[in-house]
């Protein structure tokens, strides 16, 4: 009888145990406190992400998940602050193609070192930047602009929402497509940029579709193509700047990292949570009315991903000629 009972509680406990007791190489995450940075400031596609990551992910988990904006730099004080983080698995951080593709090109001192200090945990979301002029400019076509900026060469100016960002370097890919040249105004978010557009001090941009789609709806701004190399669901009538130039894609994206260090079963962990969150329906909807599109992968191919998005944007940097000492 000890024996049959003994069998019986050995067997309850194997069904009962969460798989991190079962697996030696396998942690139950979350415990405690997550704190997620977004290197920007409130408001921009960063900070949108996160939150719709954090409301779900804490509906999941039952754990306390918070958000914290670590503004400055391009975004990299803010993931120098997650680099030099406890390397635990609870401080984490929404990269982007700025902070952990072009960056490390672009400034000259960097407190911290992309591929040795931070480490891929899953690609999120990509989503198109969005090519816009403001509507006195007559052209309605990417064909009419190139012919427009090739007529009035050096006398169109453009915004971005900061030296160096994706909103920057998509315009300099498209003045080396066309070989045109314009004038650069830098701002310091992509709100700032379309305001200036509204109030008629710019003439172009391409920046996030996610915060600048409203605007073109509303008739404030005249969206021309998307970057991406094929349409997006959210507008398919609007075509990609591709079909006019082709090769050309400049497409935006943010992902979740975490400290260099952290324990591998801790990041596959996290991994599994936050793919699990991205593939319900409802956070699925939620992305895609925003313009995204919900990606999911594992560390070692998001990891793949960055070094290839590294190689890409480096060129665009250096094509640029531009530095940040």
């Amino acid at each position: 009888m000890p024996r049959i009972f003994a069998a019986f509680a050995f067997a309850f406990l194997l069904i009962a145990s969460p798989a991190g007791a079962q697996d030696g190489n396998s942690v139950t995450w979350p415990q405690r406190q997550v704190t997620i940075v977004v290197p920007f400031a409130a408001g921009g596609s960063a900070d949108l992400i996160a939150r719709i990551l954090q409301q779900h992910l804490q509906a999941k988990t039952g754990v306390p998940i918070v958000v914290e904006n670590k503004s400055g730099a391009g975004g990299s004080i803010g993931a120098g602050f997650v680099a030099k983080a406890p390397a635990d698995g609870y401080t984490l951080l929404i990269g982007t193609v700025s902070t952990n593709a072009i960056n490390a090109f672009l400034y000259s001192r960097l407190s911290f070192d992309v591929d040795r200090d931070l480490q891929a945990v899953s690609l999120l979301v990509r989503f198109p930047n969005l090519l816009i002029v403001n509507p006195r400019i007559p052209a309605k076509s990417v064909p009419e602009l190139v012919a427009y900026l090739k007529a009035h060469d050096g006398q169109l100016n453009y915004g971005s929402s900061g030296l160096g960002t994706s909103s920057h370097l998509s315009v300099v890919m498209f003045e080396l497509a066309t070989g045109t040249k314009m004038t650069h105004i830098p701002f310091r978010s992509t709100a700032e940029e379309v305001n200036n557009m509204i109030g008629g001090q710019l003439d172009l941009a391409i920046d996030s579709m996610t915060t600048i789609w409203p605007f073109a709806q509303a008739g404030a701004v005249r969206p021309l193509a998307v970057t991406t190399p094929q349409r997006t669901a959210t507008a398919p009538d609007l075509p990609t700047v591709g079909e006019t130039l082709p090769g050309y894609e400049a497409t935006a994206w943010q992902g979740l990292f975490a400290p260099a260090g952290t324990p591998r079963a801790t990041v596959d962990a996290i991994a599994a949570e936050v793919n699990q969150v991205w593939r319900s329906p409802n956070v699925i909807k939620a992305l895609q009315a925003v313009g995204a599109e919900p990606v999911t992968t594992t560390p070692d191919e998001f990891t793949a991903y960055t070094k290839n998005e590294r190689a890409k944007w480096g060129d665009v940097v250096r094509a640029a000629g531009v530095k940040i000492e």
